[in-house]
Order: C-alpha cells, then sequence, then structure tokens
C-alpha cells in the first residue's frame, strides 16, 4: 500500500482452503494484518511472511462488546491514515455477522477515507451445507447475543432459524430460555459446530439440551425449525387480508367498522366470560376470535386507505415504551403514586404535542364503557392527581352517607340519583379494596344465576313450579345452594 487506505477482508468460516483466491493475493502481498480475533482457525494457515497483530486484547479489558468494537472501529480508522493504510482481516465475511466492519466503512466514508473491501466466503453458506437446506424463500437470520438479551423471539415462529454466534454454554443457556417463551421444551433443533472446517459436526438435540452440549465453542450455531404451520402472526395476517381479497368471502368484503361493531363488543364480553369461569381453553379460543375481529378492522382500515397493522404496532409500541421511562428509560419511580402521575403527565404531554389537548382529565375515558367500568375509571384517574381519600374508612363512612341519602329521597328522579350516587360510590370502594366492580358484579350475577337455577331443579324434582314455593321455601333451596 502506498497511500492511505483501509482494506476490509474477510477470512472465511475457518478453513484455509475456502479463502477466496483474491483474499489470499491480499494477503500474500501484505506485511501486516490487523485481525479482529487469532481465535479463529485460518490464522494457522496465513502467509508465513505476514506479521499478525490482533485486538484480542481489548476483549478483556472492556465491560461490553460494544465498547470492544468502539475500540477496534477507532484504532482501524487511526491505522488506516497511516501512509502505508491498514488490512483489517475479520472471520467470515467482512458484513455477515461482524459488527466492526460496517461501521468502520460508514466512518470512512464520513472522512474520505478510501475503503477496499475483500470478500469473503461467510459462515452461512457451509451453514447450510452443513444442514442440507436452502433459506429461501424464509428463513430468519439471528444473533445469539441480541437473541439472549430478548424477552422474546423477534422474529416469527413460522419461518425456520438460524441464530449464529452462541459461542459459551451462558449464550446457549440465554438463548433457550428466550426461545421457550414460545417454543415447547422439546422443539426439535440441530446445533451446528465448526461449519466449514474439517471439524465440522451436526448434533441434533431437542430445545431444552442446547445448553448441555459438550461441543459449544466460538463457531456454534443454532438451526431452529419452524412451529406448525399457521402458528405466526403473519400468517394470521395473510389469512384476514385473504379474507378480503377479490377471491376471498364475500360476507367478510361485505363488512364495515359499523357492520363488525356489535360482534366486536360481543367478542370481547365473551373473553371476559372465560376469563371469570377460569377457563383456560376458553380464553384461548375467545382471545383468537377476539384478535380475529381486532385483524378484520385493521384490515378494512387498510382497505380503505386509512391505515395499516404496521401503523397500529408502531403506534402502540411509542406510546407504551414512552409511558414507561422507569422500564426503557432512567427514570426513578418513588412509589405507584408517583408512578400513576407520572403516568398521567406523559399522556397529557402526548395529547398536547398531537393537538387533542383535553378540557378535563376524564375527556379521555370511553363513554361507550359499561357504568360500574366507566365510574371505577373515573375515579382511579382523579385518584392520580390527588382527588381521593386519605384512607378507606372515609370511603365507607360517603357509602353510609349515600345509602341515608336513597332512604329520604322523595322518589322519581330523585332517587333515581341517589342510587345512582350509591353504585358509585361502591364501584369506589371496590377501587380501594383493589376489586375491579365490572368483574365483582358480573360473578354475582352468575352466582345467581346458579343458585335460581338451583331452585328451579328443586321445584321441579317436587313436580311444582318455581312460582308455587313459597318465599320461605325458596330461601331454604337458596340455603342449599349456596352451600352447593
Amino acid at each position: 500500500m502506498t497511500k492511505p487506505q483501509i482494506t476490509l477482508l474477510g477470512l472465511g468460516p475457518g478453513d484455509p482452503n475456502l479463502l477466496t483466491r483474491q483474499a489470499w493475493d491480499v494477503l500474500a502481498s501484505a506485511a501486516e494484518v490487523h485481525l479482529r480475533t487469532r481465535h479463529h482457525p485460518v490464522v494457522a494457515g496465513l502467509p508465513p511472511n505476514l506479521q499478525v497483530h490482533s485486538f484480542d486484547s481489548l476483549y478483556d479489558g472492556a465491560g461490553s462488546f460494544e465498547q470492544v468494537y468502539e475500540q477496534i472501529v477507532q484504532q482501524v480508522l487511526d491505522l488506516g491514515r497511516r501512509p502505508q493504510g491498514v488490512l483489517y482481516a475479520v472471520p467470515g465475511h467482512p458484513f455477515v455477522a461482524d459488527a466492526t466492519a460496517p461501521e468502520i466503512l460508514r466512518r470512512a466514508r464520513m472522512q474520505g477515507l478510501p475503503v477496499r473491501i475483500v470478500e469473503g466466503l461467510s459462515i452461512l453458506e457451509p451453514l447450510f451445507s452443513a444442514l442440507g437446506l436452502d433459506p429461501f424463500p424464509h428463513m430468519a437470520l439471528v444473533d445469539a447475543l441480541q437473541l439472549a438479551a430478548s424477552h422474546v423471539p423477534p422474529f416469527p415462529p413460522g419461518v425456520p432459524a438460524l441464530i449464529a454466534q452462541i459461542h459459551s454454554l451462558v449464550v446457549a443457556s440465554d438463548v433457550k430460555l428466550t426461545l421457550m417463551s414460545l417454543y415447547p421444551d422439546q422443539h426439535p433443533v440441530r446445533l451446528v459446530h465448526a461449519a466449514g472446517t474439517p471439524d465440522q459436526m451436526v448434533e441434533d438435540l431437542a430445545l431444552y439440551e442446547i445448553d448441555r452440549s459438550r461441543h459449544i465453542g466460538l463457531l456454534t450455531a443454532l438451526y431452529l425449525p419452524p412451529l406448525e404451520p399457521q402458528s405466526s402472526f403473519e400468517d394470521f395476517l395473510e389469512v384476514v387480508a385473504h379474507l378480503r381479497a377479490p377471491d376471498g368471502c364475500p360476507w367478510d368484503r361485505e363488512q364495515t367498522h359499523r357492520s363488525l361493531r356489535s360482534d366486536l363488543l360481543e367478542e370481547t364480553y365473551e373473553v371476559l366470560a372465560a376469563m371469570d369461569a377460569e377457563d383456560v381453553d376458553g380464553m384461548r379460543e375467545e382471545l383468537g376470535d377476539l384478535l380475529l375481529l381486532i385483524l378484520l378492522h385493521t384490515q378494512i382500515a387498510s382497505d380503505d386507505g386509512e391505515f395499516t397493522i404496521a401503523d397500529v404496532l408502531s403506534g402502540v409500541n411509542r406510546k407504551i415504551v414512552h409511558r414507561h421511562p422507569h422500564v426503557f428509560g432512567d427514570f426513578q419511580v418513588k412509589d405507584e403514586q408517583h408512578l400513576l402521575q407520572n403516568w398521567e403527565r406523559l399522556k397529557a404531554q402526548e395529547r398536547a404535542e398531537n393537538g387533542k389537548a383535553e378540557a378535563s382529565l376524564l375527556d379521555g375515558i370511553s363513554l361507550a364503557l359499561p357504568a360500574l367500568a366507566q365510574a371505577e375509571k373515573y375515579q382511579k384517574r382523579a385518584a392520580r392527581v390527588g382527588f381521593d381519600w386519605p384512607d378507606v374508612q372515609g370511603v365507607l363512612d360517603k357509602l353510609e352517607e349515600e345509602l341515608q341519602e336513597v332512604h329520604e329521597a322523595a322518589g322519581g328522579e330523585e332517587q333515581a340519583a341517589e342510587i345512582g350516587d350509591l353504585l358509585f360510590a361502591v364501584a369506589n370502594l371496590a377501587r380501594w379494596y383493589k376489586v375491579e366492580p365490572e368483574s365483582a358484579l358480573r360473578e354475582a350475577n352468575a352466582r345467581f344465576h346458579r343458585r335460581f337455577a338451583y331452585i328451579e331443579q328443586a321445584a321441579r324434582s317436587q313436580g311444582r313450579a318455581v312460582s308455587d314455593l313459597t318465599i320461605d321455601e325458596m330461601e331454604a333451596f337458596w340455603q342449599q345452594a349456596k352451600k352447593a
């Protein structure tokens, strides 16, 4: 090299025989090379006249990989400004599973430094050969460290995934835990070790076993087959879009937001009914029906050019992250009240930024909610800014006061108003006891239904109608129903 220049060179997957002809010629004619790491099988087969430097020492002193990569990038840029430039070599291909080369290229272009790229066989081709598969039409390519730091897999389970850089048992364990949030423990997977080298090996295991492998090392990757068809959100989006397509279902094509309004409400209540019954299978099914309605509304909006599912997801993602600075930022929460007050402040800020400033703190609560649920939300919202009783005794006293006012009401509209105030006070008491009043009333309704049905059955067993029973007989059967 006779002028400042950075050469980014790919060393291939590990076997010296898989170095490209161009890479070998560059290495053979160079006086020195700077390696991201010496821990790569091809290093032993480099030209003997080549002076080899590496950045391995940086890994020992830094607190994170990001810090190491930042130091490598800066040092390579500095070396590239020398009259002889720098030859920087990385395992595989410079732009496949390497965090340093793309950043070096980006900064070098900004600084006017010439960059030469010498291609290398990436880790992917030997992995595909070892597994005997074609990555098309779908395959997710995933970095193990990113996956290990996640709570759920960031790719759809309906497509296969290739997870690279599982270089230790600790990483394998973290990856396993993330995947098991969605995949069954026994899901069959394949660990590929040292692909593209003479030591290549493929292990067939169950997902829960991957961190027990004795062969995991710097060149280990995981192949994750897909779950059964129709198991991903994207699969369901395609089904719903097809229903609304010209070759889809005539009924679905005719639906509008208004025509599906009652269905959306009905499915929501069916979810609640399954929850009240603690019917897990029912919840799974009813949540699916509710999701269908949500996606149908979204597809209708997309067909009409209003918004898409991507708009819905990005909007709610941004909103939730913004409203949780104590989780996704550095905001320090003192207590629950402080948290709720900050939540309301952030919501008000969002409304103002969107030109939707409200005249009242309560304006954002839907008028379509059931009355008890609406009362609870009004009280919660007011309590967040301090409009609340200091303790539950104040609520109990208010309840007694409202009950007395019902007794004293003259009748008609006045009595209806006082009963409304009484119900509002009951909803407030439920909030203080951390009981959801709408659910509590639904459960009370269900209990009444069961016990009254018991009375009806008892009457039929005697060959009588319920209306033939005396009030004392009904009360006796009612008590039996409570015990049953």
